[in-house]
């Protein structure tokens, strides 16, 4: 029998409401090696904060600020 903890929602724990696009390296955490975003169940974060994570994402990725992918 596998044995898990459920992860927190970091987003929750510091009682974040708005995420930047412009932080690049607290959103890059949620992005692959290959630049897809993560899963919730791999991050931990909760599903109205990940719907905020992909918007920023994306917001991010067409003002140039991320890759779509990488080589």
């Amino acid at each position: 029998m596998h044995y898990f903890h459920k992860r927190e929602c970091q987003f929750c724990k510091k009682k974040i409401e708005e995420i930047e696009h412009k932080n690049i390296e607290m959103i890059s955490y949620y992005l692959t090696d290959t630049g897809k975003i993560r899963a919730r169940k791999k991050t931990g974060t909760c599903a109205r904060h990940q719907r905020k994570l992909a918007q920023v994402i994306k917001r991010a990725r067409q003002m140039a600020l991320l890759p779509y992918t990488v080589k």
